[in-house]
């Protein structure tokens, strides 16, 4: 029997929604840097800065579809297009948002995969099958089951998240913040983080702002914390970068401001086990801080540009600051001296050169 892969399939969802969560977020935050707003109306007219905030509002809002329809193609092929476009449509219309759009792309992947392996046609009806018989028969088992069966446990789970999470004292937001800050931050993009983004996003699309801003920020912790180990190495005159490292820095932290890790591998992939244990202690550090203070995101993504749509912008540029001074401290314990002027050295094993005179046959 074949294995099934629920980690593949929401892995692919994730890379499919990722670049729009992202475009829509700058968008979103670009907008809100220059004072617009939703577009309520078109006669009405509208500035530049309302079309990027409306853009961005169009792109999040098409989440719930993009999931569902990435995850039923990701189980089914093509087949599976359709009816998880579908289902995913009535998920956000219902209220289910991005967790019921989740859940129904699973459910219409496997409704075409069923229908697939138990439903046998006439050889003069193969040719219906793929635009006609899975899916209709599909979309009609799975956005059924989505209205009457599914949508309203999601919607009642989603309730019961919002109202635990409201009512958490301070010592478990910092708890909480510090979990997801650790998962987020320690595997720099990987897999780990985009399962916790996964879920935080699911409370996001319910209105609950504070843990996808500990995402964040823990995406954002190694590039400045790296970059204030090198400055405060600098004052205690303890350097620990070498001359490629210091050079990677000065593409490390710009890139940082957008939210963006992978500048920071060439320092991070040098000596990973020193830089986990530093970036696990600033993203514990910062996401706990952050949670306590309730700072909250409006956009998903974006990095800095994310604090024009925070009210409490305070909270977040403190903790990520604390976060980084942490992974920075931390790092600068860790890792021993070194000399910036040192270049690593490429050893390149020469080739043996082979005669014919060694070759044998026989």
């Amino acid at each position: 029997m074949k294995k099934v892969e629920i980690k593949k399939h929401l892995m692919t969802a994730i890379s499919f929604f990722l670049p729009i969560v992202v475009g829509s977020g700058f968008l979103l935050a670009i907008g809100n840097m220059m004072g617009g707003a939703t577009i309520e109306s078109y006669k009405n007219g509208f500035t530049f800065a309302d079309t990027l905030v409306t853009m961005g509002g169009y792109g999040l809002g098409l989440l719930p579809m993009i999931v569902s329809t990435a995850i039923a193609y990701s189980i089914a092929d093509k087949p599976g297009i359709a009816p998880g476009l579908i289902v995913g449509m009535v998920a956000s219309g219902i209220g289910a948002g991005f967790l019921g759009g989740l859940v129904g792309g699973y459910l219409a992947g496997f409704t075409v995969a069923a229908i697939v392996h138990y439903i046998k046609v006439p050889a003069w009806m193969e040719g219906l099958m793929p635009t006609l018989v899975i899916p209709f028969i599909s979309s009609f088992i799975a956005g059924l089951l989505m209205y009457y069966v599914i949508g309203g446990p999601i919607n009642w789970f989603a309730g019961l998240i919002t109202g635990y999470l409201a009512s958490l004292d301070s010592s478990s937001l910092f708890f909480y913040g510090m979990v997801i800050g650790i998962f987020a931050s320690i595997d720099y993009g990987g897999a780990i983080n985009k399962v916790v983004f996964a879920f935080v996003f699911a409370l996001f699309s319910e209105g609950i702002y504070e843990p996808i801003t500990v995402l964040i920020l823990a995406s954002m912790v190694t590039p400045f914390g790296l970059t204030m180990a090198y400055f405060i190495g600098k004052v205690v005159r303890k350097n620990i970068f070498n001359k490629q490292e210091i050079n990677a820095l000065t593409t490390a932290f710009p890139m940082g401001v957008c939210q963006i890790t992978e500048g920071c591998f060439p320092i991070v992939l040098n000596d990973l086990f020193r830089n986990v244990i530093a970036t696990g202690v600033g993203g514990a550090i910062g996401g706990g801080l952050s949670m306590l203070w309730g700072a909250d995101s409006h956009i998903p993504a974006s990095g800095m540009f994310a604090v024009f749509t925070m009210t409490r912008p305070w909270a977040f540029i403190a903790a990520l600051l604390i976060g980084s001074l942490a992974t920075a401290v931390t790092i600068l314990i860790l890792k021993p001296k070194v000399d910036p002027n040192l270049t690593p050295e490429l050893v390149e094993e020469e080739e043996e050169e082979i005669s014919w005179d060694d070759l044998k046959i026989g």
